[in-house]
């Protein structure tokens, strides 16, 4: 006989949790049904050789209204990196820093390539988009990030501080990216600070699981199909009331025909141990030159000290592109932008994390797709929202709150 609930989540992912979360407070008899080993999906720390590796989502947001609803930040103990970015060129390096941070750092940041104008535009533009009204945000004409920024910048500070910036976190051309998601996103970097976990990313699941009731998460359960209220899978069926597919878009294409995935973009991480820190700050390092296909590199270990062992360091850069990785060359190209000798570098591992990115284009309207999919299924993921932590998780709200008005129950929480 199948298994009877109220509500079947498929995914234990950022997403899937979130929803989770959500109706188990509203008093839903809810089980989340997962193919893997471990609850988290893309939010992941693999410990290689005494070295913390994070996969899929890389660090973690203290301005995500959604996170901070659902986990007590200081249980995640976060090791913050600096609020500034390093600009590299093979010959210089240049540091912009947020002064309301790092106000010792202002006389750096007027020493740049970058014209005290355009910093001042910058500036501007920032505080408007961080702390302004997000629905006026929303409510402008929806166009792709490059003609966004283009009215607020010059080209130069455009190619060699925002494009690198950006491709770290929507990878390869973001500038095609929607103007919506693009200050979103930014405003959320303007709000907050980014950071890693001592343990790892992967404490981030471990926390946003720990309250919900034993046995409501079935690991090593893969779905094989939907039909109606029923769930079929590896070892057997689920009925439900309600059905939430919370897998990556791909997965859910397939389980639902009338889904098309989004296109995705590839993000590659190349983690190398060293000895010696090329840099002192927990600092983003940019490729100002646009011609290494480096989009930003950091020395983990200078916030957070346990991701390597003791005496060693872990540096992390990512690259805008799922291709194989010339590791010899990626890493001759680290030493111009570091200005260091980097040929007793060891690459620990390299990681590829499939699925990578949905690429958010124009037009994304006011960012939230509808969570119904025909009768019988409700959809969330950051796809639906924003890519990003928050994208997950308020999208697994916004979907625990339509089963709520679905099944007529209250759901005795606001959205976030």
């Amino acid at each position: 006989m199948d298994d009877q609930h109220d509500v079947i989540i498929i995914g234990a992912g950022a997403t899937g949790l979130a929803a989770a979360r959500h109706l188990c407070d509203a008093g839903a008899d809810t089980v989340v049904l997962e193919s893997s080993d471990r609850v988290g999906g893309r939010i992941a720390t693999e410990l290689i050789d005494g070295y913390r590796i994070d996969r899929g989502f890389q660090v973690v947001n203290t301005a995500y209204p959604a996170l901070r609803r659902l986990v007590d930040l200081a249980e995640l103990d976060l090791r913050l990196f600096d609020h500034a970015v390093v600009l590299a060129d093979g010959t210089h390096r240049y540091q912009i820093a947020d002064p309301r941070r790092h106000p010792s750092r202002l006389t750096d940041s007027l020493c740049t390539p970058v014209a005290v104008s355009e910093l001042l535009r910058l500036a501007r533009f920032s505080v408007r988009v961080g702390y302004g009204s997000a629905r006026a945000l929303l409510a402008e004409p929806e166009t792709d990030a490059g003609s966004y920024l283009a009215a607020v910048l010059d080209e130069q500070t455009i190619r060699r501080l925002v494009v690198p910036f950006l491709t770290g976190v929507f990878g390869a051309e973001p500038l095609r990216t929607s103007s919506r998601v693009l200050t979103m996103i930014w405003r959320s970097f303007v709000r907050g600070r980014i950071g890693v976990p001592a343990a790892g990313m992967a404490r981030l699941a471990e926390l946003l699981a720990a309250p919900l009731p034993s046995g409501c998460v079935r690991l090593n359960t893969r779905v094989t199909g939907i039909s109606g209220h029923r769930v079929r899978t590896e070892v057997g069926g689920f009925r439900a009331a309600a059905i939430v597919v919370a897998t990556d878009p791909s997965n859910a294409a397939a389980l639902l025909s009338r889904l098309t995935a989004p296109p995705q973009r590839a993000l590659t991480t190349v983690y190398h141990s060293t000895d010696t820190a090329p840099s002192a700050r927990p600092v983003l390092l940019l490729d100002a030159s646009g011609r290494t296909g480096i989009a930003n590199s950091v020395v983990l270990t200078n916030a957070a000290p346990q991701y390597a062992p003791v005496g060693r360091h872990l540096v992390a850069t990512t690259l805008a592109h799922g291709q194989p990785v010339d590791e010899r060359a990626l890493r001759r190209a680290l030493g111009h932008l570091y200005g260091v000798d980097t040929s007793s570098w060891q690459q620990v591992t390299t990681v590829h994390p499939t699925p990578g990115l949905s690429a958010a284009l124009p037009p994304r309207r006011h960012l939230r797709d509808p969570v119904m999919v025909g009768d019988d299924a409700f959809l969330a993921g950051d796809y639906r929202d924003s890519p990003s932590i928050q994208g997950a998780l308020a999208s697994g709200h916004r979907a625990a709150r339509a089963v709520c008005a679905d099944l007529d129950l209250s759901p005795g929480f606001t959205h976030s």
